[in-house]
C-alpha cells in the first residue's frame, strides 16, 4: 500500500492526489450536514413532508445539468486555464452557503432563503464533481495512463470513507451540537479544498483538451440519489452512484480522444468560444437523435418519473411515529452502503450475463415487493410478531439499496456502450443528468402524492395507501421495457 501510494505521488504529485482525495471525501461526507438539513426542515421550520420534499427536489436540481458545467470549462478557459479556476468557483459556491447558514439564523429559518442557498451549494458541488473528473481524465491521458485504475480506486475509496463517516457522525452531531455549529464545522472541508487548489498546477489552455475529458462521470445526490428510507439516504447514495459510474468507465474514456478544432487566426476570443460551444452542443444533439440512444435513455427517465418518491414522508414517519433517533438513522444509512456494495457484488457474480430487460424487470418487481416491508411497519404488524422497528428499518435499507444497484448497474453498462467515440465523457454525463432529472421529477411527484393524500406531520392515516400506490407504480416501467435493446446484456463485454 505504501509503495503504491509513493508511485502515485511520483506520477501525479502529492498536491494533486491530496486534492482528489479531499474532494471525493467531502462529497461523501455531505451526509453529515444534510442530516441536519432534514431536521431543520422538519423540526425548526415545521414544514410538511410534501413541502420538505419540494425543497430537496429544487435544491438538488443542479445535479441534473452537469453537462453544462463540463461544456463551459472545456470551451471557455479563464486566464488560460480550464480546470482550476472553475474548481475555485465551485468550491466557493460550496463553501459560502454553509458559512452563511451557520452565521445568519434569519436565513436558515426562512424556507425560501434556505432553499436558494442549498441550491447554490449543490451547484458548487456538482460543478466540482465535473471538474475533478476532467482533471483525473486529463492526468491519466497525458501523464500516466497505467495508473488509471489506481486513481479511480483511490477516489472511490475516499468517497466511500467520507460517506460512512458522514452518516455515522451526522446523527451524533445532531444529538450534541447546535445546528449552526454543524454547518460551520462542515464548511471547514471546503475551506481546506479551496486552499488546496492553490498548490495544484495546470497546463495552459494551449495544451488542448477534448470535450470528453470534461465529464467522466457523475456520484451525489445519489446518490440512490433520492429514493430510499430518508431524503438523506437517497441523495447520498445517488451522488455515490453518479461517481461510481464515472469511475467505472473513466479508464475507457480516458484513452479515446477527438482531434481538437483549430480556430482561424483572425477569430476573436469570443467568436472562438462561441464556435467551440456550438460544436459541442451540436455533437450532443446529433448523437442523442439516434434511436439506439434516446430509446433506452427514455426508459430510465420514465422509470424514475413514474414512481413517486416518498422518502421524506417515510423520514417523518420514522422520526415522529417510530421515534427513531438521528444516530440510528445514520447507522441505517451505513447499512444501506453495505447493501449497495453487496448488490454490486451479486450483480457482477450472477446477473451480468442476463439480458437487461430481464434484470430490470426483476429489479422493479423486487422493489415493488419490498414495499411489503414498509406496509408491515406502517400497519404495525411487525410488533405483533415481536420484530422491532429498528430491525425492520435496517433490513429494508440494506435490501432496497442492494436491489436498486441491480437497476443502476445496467444503466452504467448500457450508457458506456451507447457513447460514440469523440464525445464519450460529455454524452455520458448527459445520460447521468437525464437519470438525475428523472429522479428529481419523481421526487416532485412524490411530494404531490403526499399532498393529495393529505399526509402531513402528525397525520399519517393515508401513508399506507401512499405506499401501496408507490408499490404499484413500480410495475409501470416494465410496460416500457421494449425501449431497451432486446439482446443487450448486463456485461460490458
Amino acid at each position: 500500500m505504501i509503495a503504491w501510494t509513493k508511485q502515485l505521488n511520483a506520477a501525479f504529485g502529492t498536491s494533486f492526489l491530496w486534492l482528489i482525495c479531499l474532494i471525493y471525501f467531502t462529497q461523501g461526507f455531505r451526509s453529515f450536514v444534510w442530516t441536519a438539513i432534514s431536521y431543520q426542515l422538519k423540526d425548526n421550520l415545521k414544514l410538511s413532508p410534501s413541502a420538505s420534499q419540494f425543497v430537496f427536489s429544487v435544491a438538488f436540481f443542479p445535479w441534473s445539468i452537469k453537462p453544462l458545467y463540463g461544456i463551459l470549462s472545456d470551451c471557455i478557459p479563464i486566464k488560460g486555464r480550464k480546470r482550476i479556476p472553475y474548481l475555485v468557483i465551485a468550491t466557493v459556491l460550496s463553501l459560502v452557503p454553509w458559512f452563511i447558514l451557520g452565521l445568519v439564523s434569519t436565513l436558515r429559518d426562512s424556507t425560501w432563503h434556505l432553499m436558494v442557498l442549498l441550491t447554490a451549494q449543490n451547484l458548487g458541488s456538482a460543478m466540482a464533481d465535473v471538474v475533478v473528473d476532467a482533471m483525473i481524465a486529463e492526468a491519466v491521458r497525458y501523464d500516466r495512463a497505467s495508473f488509471a485504475g489506481d486513481l479511480q480506486s483511490i477516489s472511490w475509496s475516499s468517497m466511500a470513507l467520507g460517506g460512512i463517516c458522514g452518516s455515522l457522525l451526522g446523527g451524533y452531531a445532531l444529538s450534541n451540537l447546535q445546528i449552526d455549529a454543524i454547518f460551520l464545522l462542515f464548511s471547514v472541508l471546503p475551506c481546506i479544498q479551496l486552499v488546496s487548489c492553490c498548490f495544484v498546477e495546470e497546463n495552459s489552455v494551449n495544451s488542448k483538451v477534448t470535450p470528453e475529458d470534461s465529464i467522466v462521470k457523475d456520484s451525489h445526490m445519489n446518490a440512490s440519489t433520492l429514493d430510499e428510507d430518508s431524503p438523506l439516504t437517497k441523495k447520498s447514495h445517488s451522488s455515490t452512484r453518479r461517481r461510481k459510474k464515472g469511475k467505472k468507465n473513466a479508464k475507457g474514456r480516458a484513452v479515446n480522444s477527438s482531434k481538437p478544432k483549430i480556430s482561424k487566426k483572425g477569430d476573436s476570443l469570443v467568436l472562438k468560444w462561441f464556435r467551440s460551444l456550438k460544436e459541442a452542443i451540436y455533437d450532443l444533439c446529433r448523437a442523442f437523435r439516434q434511436p439506439m440512444i434516446w430509446r433506452p435513455m427514455s426508459w430510465f427517465f420514465i422509470a424514475h418519473v413514474t414512481i413517486p418518491n416518498l422518502s421524506t414522508v417515510i423520514f417523518y414517519y420514522e422520526t415522529e411515529v417510530l421515534k427513531l433517533e438521528a444516530s440510528f438513522l445514520g447507522t441505517a444509512r451505513v447499512v444501506g452502503w453495505l447493501g449497495l456494495m453487496l448488490g454490486t457484488f451479486i450483480y457482477n457474480r450472477h446477473l451480468k450475463y442476463m439480458t437487461l430487460r430481464r434484470i430490470l424487470m426483476c429489479a422493479h418487481i423486487g422493489l415493488a415487493f419490498l414495499n411489503l416491508l414498509q406496509i408491515v411497519v406502517v400497519s404495525r404488524k411487525n410488533i405483533a410478531f415481536g420484530v422491532s422497528d429498528k430491525i425492520m428499518v435496517l433490513f429494508s435499507s440494506a435490501l432496497v439499496d442492494g436491489i436498486n444497484q441491480f437497476k443502476f448497474m445496467p444503466f452504467l453498462i448500457l450508457s458506456g456502450q451507447l457513447c460514440p467515440p469523440g464525445i464519450e465523457g460529455t454524452l455520458f454525463a448527459l445520460f447521468m443528468s437525464i437519470n438525475n432529472l428523472g429522479t428529481t421529477l419523481g421526487s416532485f411527484v412524490g411530494a404531490g402524492l403526499a399532498s393529495v393524500l393529505n399526509i402531513d406531520s402528525g397525520s399519517f392515516d393515508n401513508l399506507l395507501l401512499g405506499i401501496i400506490v408507490h408499490a404499484l407504480c413500480n410495475f409501470i416501467p416494465i410496460a416500457f421495457l421494449f425501449l431497451i435493446p432486446k439482446e443487450a446484456t448486463g456485461s460490458s463485454t
